[in-house]
């Protein structure tokens, strides 16, 4: 059977994981737990922790560890308070009562045919109209046609209400040529996205996925810098792009398929 490694990337100490084949990348300002993996050292970009969140994380591992890794295992990565489950679960009914028997922990037969695993989308198109008006006044005035149709709630509108107008097409703009004009298309017209920096795949892909985005996020930094990323909004604004361009980059250039995740407020 193919081995399967999943890392959780986290900030707070999570108890239920223990004893299943996680492990745990740690993110935290305080001292990581024992057992728990460090990404303050070698080759890191911990300083920009506030900003790019489990990125940190996943930064080190691309630098420090991946090479490490056996070329024929899966390896993924969730986060502390989304996991990924077992096929055939339905998530609505575990959420409150998630037990690790839940938590995916090997490789089901079903990936055979394909190089990547990511989550299943959400939608955006029933975003309520009251919110439009609130947060995006200024999309209303460039496209009124947003209040009557659910195709125009696309991923570059929901974005603009919730992480400042106009800064993913900004960030867009800074792409490779090979991905440019289609991620711009992409946001432009899909009303769904698949969240959460989450995904599984072999090393290589892996290496592919990395390479093409923590160069686009430097780039993005001499855009954006730090210093007036504040507050839900922007702070994570690294982090929110990088979750919008993984949804394009994994569906242009991988066999992917979309996979149950839940959401568990792991407290204890």
């Amino acid at each position: 059977m193919t081995n399967l490694k999943i890392y959780c990337v986290t900030n707070k100490e999570i108890n239920f994981t223990h004893n299943i084949n996680y492990e745990i990348g740690w993110v935290g300002q305080g001292i990581a737990p024992k057992n728990y993996i460090s990404c303050n050292e070698k080759d890191n970009i911990f300083y920009k922790e506030k900003y790019f969140s489990e990125l940190t994380f996943h930064y080190w591992y691309w630098k420090n560890l991946q090479k490490l890794e056996n070329k024929d295992e899966w390896v993924g990565f969730c986060q502390k308070r989304r996991f990924w489950m077992n096929d055939n679960l339905n998530e609505n009914k575990i959420q409150n009562d998630i037990h690790k028997k839940n938590l995916l922990n090997k490789v089901p037969i079903t990936w055979k045919n394909y190089e990547s695993i990511i989550c299943k989308p959400i939608d955006l198109n029933n975003v309520k109209i009251m919110k439009i008006f609130k947060r995006g006044f200024k999309s209303i005035i460039q496209d009124p046609l947003i209040l009557f149709s659910k195709d125009r709630r696309t991923i570059k509108l929901h974005f603009d209400m919730h992480h400042g107008h106009g800064n993913l097409i900004k960030a867009a703009n800074l792409l490779d040529e090979v991905d440019r004009a289609d991620f711009i298309e992409y946001i432009n017209i899909s009303t769904s996205f698949n969240p959460h920096i989450m995904f599984i795949a072999k090393p290589k892909i892996a290496n592919l996925w990395f390479s093409a985005l923590f160069p686009w996020l430097s780039r993005c930094e001499n855009l954006f810098g730090f210093d007036d990323l504040k507050g839900y909004d922007t702070q994570r604004l690294y982090a929110y792009l990088a979750e919008r361009y993984l949804s394009f980059w994994f569906k242009k250039h991988t066999n992917y398929l979309e996979w149950p995740w839940v959401f568990h407020d792991t407290k204890s």
